[in-house]
């Protein structure tokens, strides 16, 4: 029932900017947890950043000071916003979100957004 969408992947030239949105679906509650994951070719899908209802912020140590997280908590939207990309930026990006409902913690992926990042 409840799903996300992503949007904002492009290509990118190093040093540029991308800002990428979510929006959840199919729920009025609150997300407990919105937020960004990637998967680089040949690589692990990792932690980018996550906002918690809780106005928690957790960032990798990789995109501190370059990525910004932000949420509409009221529409269920959550942003990235990634200035000073580098080519190793360059992943599959995924929405993230975590929903407690019918008495269990429930998580949620978008369909991720290809994001490049040229050097």
């Amino acid at each position: 029932q409840v799903q996300l969408a992503e949007s904002g992947g492009d290509l990118v030239q190093a040093g540029g900017s991308l800002r990428l949105s979510c929006a959840a679906s199919g729920t009025v509650r609150i997300m407990n947890v919105m937020g960004w994951y990637r998967q680089s070719a040949g690589k692990e899908r990792e932690l980018v950043a996550t906002l918690s209802s809780a106005r928690s912020r957790n960032y990798a140590d990789s995109v501190k000071g370059r990525f910004t997280i932000t949420r509409d908590y009221g529409k269920n939207t959550v942003d990235l916003q990634m200035n000073s990309l580098k080519p190793e930026d360059t992943a599959v990006y995924y929405c993230y979100g975590v929903l407690a409902s019918y008495g269990e913690r429930q998580v949620f992926w978008g369909q991720g957004t290809q994001v490049t990042v040229s050097s």
